[in-house]
């Protein structure tokens, strides 16, 4: 086409005339039909020519069709997944050259079709979506590194000069490999961050054109399959102590490693290094730190991958001697010694007692005390976190309520067993959720068996604040922040060092008293349940039937949306009802991950999202994303915690139901609006619209009601959900609020309804309304029983979050006791004196509700003092008494002479 190409040039550099044009158009025809004339004259000479013989080879020349690009080099022949030249033998040249490709495009959508997650469902992904867009199996493993992974549904095929390389969050590379299908894996590299993190994959190590996300863990939340096991974990921690040592034996996963492989196992440590380079004290901040994650030694090299090890530890030297926690590390012998971000499994991080020097195991109590004692010159010098820190709630019921700013801490969990290693005499422990705003500290709240706070001032086992949050805080990467092993060295290290290896607990309790209640309030629930009904957080109960979405909560001040999508309900024959459920909330605080949460295919399932992409939790059931950690320990539950406090919690319930719990802190007072109402304590005015009117709550016909729900429909611009099905796009996208369907605004009790007399023993008591109209209306007692049971149990959750009084910690009377560590409203704590002490105060002191003790405070004197002290006050008093009578005696004296006096000048002037 080269005519075409110069008539171009001429239309846009000399501006010749039409005729021009026509001119040079003949002359090219006249030059190529010339040429095709020679080329047929020498082809039949030679007796190489195509004349009938197209698709067939002829001697020294071809009339197949790919002779074009072989005699120039640029043939896909042996060449599939290369590029070749200025031409591509890749499977995705077809989408290149269309400009249809999700090559660097991920999540974005390109003309007709799409590279957006959402594509799948949609059917409207880019043809190289999968290529490009990755999915890996598993999609998480320990943020320590080590763990592989397979990208599913791509190809690569680098160069015998090239290999697999995979790049997380931007800046660490590390090398992958290929099978002989094409399928790629890579390996997860060291990254002290736990959550959701990018990575790109390169086959030529300079073009990252394919991406995907990865899951980082926190390493105490890996579950056990993929660790490596310290058998008898309390030898290992305490070895070199009097009365243990012997053998330590560990075991882990063979196929982890690669079966047959043989094994070297290493120790690696861990410190934060100071890097300032000033003498300042740090009152205000943290000195600025650095991670270092090194290996050490091996314990063992070439040895049989057979899934376990045993050995004798012998004391380590200096400098090795220096690093007082790690792990161990289990890897193929290919690699060398302290090879980093190479396939791998670790055990948790530990105090390594089996490893210090000879000093520790001849005097273990001694050495101890010196680096606690140490320690507590260092603690004294650094800021005070304790007062910004948050209080603990005060009861057990509070603690496992209160959801979105407390979860439960995996080393002490009733539900698997209390096994309270560090906390003796609890039963249950929860941790903050969220770091201190300003040191990024931690909260532990732990308790007893009758769901009281166990404190440090009464037992060793007593919940402890923590410098460094054990689960990290955002951005992570740096001390104090990151997850575990910060943790490790501020609060766990001393732990040992002060009350472990030795006793002297009261120096740490010094540093990590254990915080009181008396600051915390409890958190105000909303709820949505049933088909659908709405419990404000003022207390008002309305049902609302309408179909589109709408919101839930707003609170611009705060930038939280807590949206609720309905739909029509569906009886079991198939027909429509005209009634609606709750299918889907969506919900954003400032700009922390979009989280959606909405019926899954399998009844009574749930189904998340994070940025109108689907979540699994078939590995982790906990997640930190931005701004958000989510979990999701069953199918049927997921918790939603924002950085705020905000907590919303989700249930799936029979006959496919969904039930909706939002808590907020009281710093959401006056600040919400939506179907739930205004949180300010007043329930009048809970009703209002979304253009200010208010609707009373009292003698409010359902029509009204209707009226007002439908004012808080959303819209295209402000909607969090994800339209990734021609039904929810038909269905959603275009209509907020359905206008055109109107509810059944009330259902009638047919005695001769066969299933009334069964609704009647079920539906009864609170909540029975609710549980009434849902029977009645899906024609099921299934879904009856689940809106009374949704009822019951935020009836529950209320009752647990009441408010609680609480007076404050008292302690023991020096040379006494102490009998109650109960501090709520109405308990009552006495004391006793030790033989040979009198108590002084009062014997028993009872909380009041206002938060005051009665009484005085106690005291236990001795018998031998208490003499001296009576004896003394005796004599003081009989000195003061006679000295009182001595004045009065003189004074008496005195008015006696001057009344003497007064008489005779009286006689005298007489």
């Amino acid at each position: 086409m080269p005519h075409r190409h110069n008539i171009v040039l001429i239309k846009m550099n000399t501006g010749k005339n039409v005729g021009q044009l026509a001119t040079m158009r003949f002359k090219w025809r006249q030059s190529i039909l010339l040429l095709a004339v020679i080329l047929v004259c020498i082809s039949e000479i030679t007796g190489q020519s195509c004349d009938g013989q197209c698709g067939e080879t002829r001697g020294t020349c071809s009339c197949h069709a790919t002779c074009v690009y072989l005699s120039s080099g640029q043939s896909c022949d042996g060449q599939c997944g290369e590029t070749r030249g200025t031409c591509s033998c890749h499977a995705t040249c077809v989408y290149l050259s269309s400009g249809q490709s999700c090559d660097g495009q991920c999540g974005e959508t390109r003309g007709t079709c799409s590279c957006h997650a959402t594509c799948v469902s949609l059917l409207t992904c880019c043809g190289d979506y999968r290529q490009y867009c990755l999915q890996i199996s598993p999609y998480s493993g320990t943020m320590m590194g080590g763990s592989v992974f397979s990208i599913l549904n791509a190809t690569f095929y680098p160069s015998k000069q090239e290999q697999l390389t995979c790049r997380f969050r931007g800046e660490i590379e590390t090398v992958g490999y290929t099978d002989g299908e094409g399928r790629g894996y890579c390996v997860s590299p060291l990254l002290f961050q736990s959550g959701w993190l990018p990575f790109d994959v390169s086959t030529d190590g300079r073009n990252f054109n394919s991406s995907g996300e990865y899951l980082s863990v926190h390493p105490s939340k890996m579950d056990a399959a993929f660790k490596v096991t310290l058998v008898n974990s309390t030898q290992w921690q305490y070895y070199g102590t009097p009365n243990t040592a012997g053998t330590l034996r560990m075991t882990w996963n063979p196929s982890l490693i690669g079966d047959k492989d043989s094994i070297n196992i290493e120790l690696w440590g861990y410190r934060e290094v100071n890097t300032s380079t000033t003498d300042t004290t740090w009152e205000e901040e943290l000195p600025p730190l650095r991670a270092e994650w090194t290996y050490l030694y091996s314990l063992g090299k070439g040895l049989a991958n057979n899934g376990s090890f045993r050995f004798t530890p012998k004391p380590s030297e200096k400098p090795y001697s220096d690093w007082e926690v790690g792990s161990v590390r289990v890897s193929s012998s290919i690699y060398s010694d302290g090879a980093r971000n190479v396939r791998a499994v670790w055990s948790g991080a530990h105090a390594l007692a089996w490893h210090l020097e000879e000093a520790f195991r001849q005097d273990s109590a001694a050495w101890a005390l010196d680096r606690c004692l140490a320690w507590d010159v260092l603690e004294k010098s650094l800021p005070n976190f304790l007062e910004e820190v948050v209080d603990c709630p005060c009861t057990l019921a509070q603690a496992r309520a209160d959801t979105g700013r407390f979860h439960t801490d995996y080393g002490c969990d009733m539900e698997k067993g209390s096994v309270c290693t560090y906390h003796p005499g609890s039963v249950h422990c929860v941790r903050a959720v969220q770091a201190s705003p300003v040191y990024r500290a931690g909260q532990q709240c732990c308790y007893d068996s009758t769901g009281a706070q166990v404190l440090t001032g009464d037992s060793i086992g007593g919940s402890t604040p923590d410098r460094a949050h054990d689960w990290g805080s955002p951005p992570y990467r740096d001390p104090p922040r990151i997850p575990s092993l910060s943790h490790w060295m501020y609060d766990v290290l001393t732990f040992y060092y002060c009350c472990l290896w030795s006793d002297h607990c009261q120096v740490y309790f010094t540093h990590r008293p254990s915080s009181g209640c008396r600051r915390y309030t409890p958190p105000t629930a909303g709820a949505v349940l049933g088909d659908p009904h709405f419990l404000t957080f003022d207390g008002v109960r309305y049902t609302f039937n309408g179909k589109g979405e709408y919101y839930l909560v707003l609170s611009p001040d705060r930038g939280l949306s807590v949206q609720g999508r309905t739909e029509q309900v569906k009886l079991e024959n198939g027909t429509l009802f005209k009634a609606t459920r709750l299918s889907a909330v969506a919900m954003r605080e400032r700009s922390s991950d979009v989280i959606e949460v909405r019926q899954a295919e399998q009844q009574n399932q749930l189904e998340v999202l994070r940025n109108q992409q689907v979540l699994s939790f078939t590995e982790q059931s906990w997640m930190d994303l931005h701004g958000v950690f989510l979990y999701s320990p069953i199918p049927q539950n997921v918790t939603v915690m924002f950085s705020s406090g905000v907590g919303v919690e989700v249930r799936g319930r029979e006959g496919g139901a969904m039930a909706l719990t939002v808590l907020l802190p009281t710093d959401y007072t006056n600040l919400t609006q939506g179907l739930l109402g205004q949180m300010n304590s007043d329930p009048l005015d809970d009703l209002l619209t979304s253009l200010g009117d208010v609707v009373s709550p009292d003698n409010t016909s359902p029509e009204e009601i209707f009226t007002f729900g439908a004012s808080w429909k959303t819209s295209n611009e402000t909607s969090l959900f994800t339209y990734d099905s021609k039904y929810l796009l038909d269905t959603y996208y275009y209509v907020k609020h359905d206008s055109a369907f109107v509810p059944a605004f009330s259902v009638s009790e047919d005695p001769a309804d066969p299933l009334v007399g069964d609704m009647l023993k079920m539906c009864f008591g609170e909540g029975a309304q609710f549980c009434k109209y849902d029977t009645l209306s899906t024609r099921s007692l299934v879904v009856g029983n689940a809106t009374l049971l949704s009822f019951m149990c935020h009836q529950t959750l209320m009752q647990d979050l009441e408010s609680v009084v609480s007076c404050g910690w008292l302690a023991s009377p020096r040379y006494g006791e102490k009998i109650g560590t109960r501090y709520l409203e109405g308990s009552t704590v006495s004391f006793t004196c030790n033989s040979g002490y009198v108590l002084y105060g009062s014997p028993e002191r009872t909380c009041l509700p206002s938060g005051e003790w009665t009484g005085e405070e106690a005291s236990c004197i001795s018998d031998n003092v208490l003499g001296v002290v009576l004896g003394s006050v005796f004599s003081i008093a009989t000195l003061i008494t006679m000295g009182v009578m001595i004045n009065l005696h003189f004074r008496k004296q005195k008015r006696e002479r001057q009344e003497r006096l007064d008489g005779k000048v009286i006689f005298e002037q007489s």
